[in-house]
């Protein structure tokens, strides 16, 4: 039997959005559990100055709270969070990073450039939310197409077809995670936007914000570029971020 959880690991209040969400996917199986992207971990929540900073937690407007944790979810829903074999990231921004210290034993599975970008010293990451040493499959240039676009495969001893497929801008290494779900595919872009009326409104204040904070903004916008043409091609795919509240209240 599988199933498939959509988890809200994070919250974020600014000025100008109080319910900003952090979109996490759970693929349940027989064989363990897959988790797409982390939110904020246990020690996140336990030690904010030591893991996040105070200045950061402040001008993200992280708001913190032990039950949003990726690792409280699978408790309630009666899941062993131990079972976890794999964490699939998207990007190493920090929240999307911060519960992989709450499962040691997951192998992290991150594009190649990705990797490159966090060891490089580029100061939007924290080095501490690795400081586990945890096991780290990185991806590099493949020649696999999905839907026009480079695609990643990630090989798991698990049923569901999962592929990295590459967003770039947001940060260097950023990618989106497809994932093959009854017969039909999902998409999850991560950040590649933050709210989807981005796709439609080139003056949105979040893509103001999306511009300001992309390590490559020409790539950003290539990328978004990418993600219209396959929602105009292939409507029959489920595609969404991490950020937008109005995306993950419709699962």
């Amino acid at each position: 039997m599988r199933k498939i959880h959509h988890l809200n690991c994070v919250k974020i209040v600014t000025p100008f959005n109080n319910n900003v969400t952090g979109h996490c996917l759970l693929i349940e199986e027989d064989a363990g559990l897959v988790l797409i992207d982390t939110g904020l971990g246990i020690q996140d929540i336990e030690h904010p100055d030591d893991r996040l900073g105070n200045e950061l937690i402040k001008a993200v407007g992280f708001q913190l709270d032990h039950q949003l944790t990726a690792f409280h979810q699978m408790k309630t829903l009666g899941l062993d969070p131990s079972r976890v074999k794999h964490c699939v990231i998207s990007h190493l921004d920090p929240d999307h990073t911060g519960g992989l210290a709450d499962f040691p034993n997951a192998k992290v599975h991150v594009s190649k450039e990705e990797l490159m970008n966090f060891n490089s010293g580029n100061p939007r990451y924290l080095p501490q939310h690795l400081d586990h040493h945890p096991e780290i499959e990185v991806y590099g240039v493949s020649t696999e197409i999905w839907f026009g676009m480079e695609a990643r495969r990630v090989p798991t001893d698990f049923e569901t077809e999962i592929l990295l497929i590459p967003l770039f801008g947001h940060t260097a290494g950023h990618c989106g995670v497809a994932i093959r779900w009854e017969e039909k595919w999902i998409l999850y872009v991560g950040d590649a936007y933050y709210i989807r009326a981005e796709l439609e409104d080139d003056n949105h204040p979040a893509g103001h914000l999306a511009e300001a904070r992309a390590d490559h903004n020409t790539l950003r916008l290539e990328s978004m570029e990418k993600i219209k043409k396959l929602i105009k091609d292939h409507p029959e795919i489920k595609i969404f971020g991490y950020h937008d509240h109005t995306e993950f209240s419709g699962w």
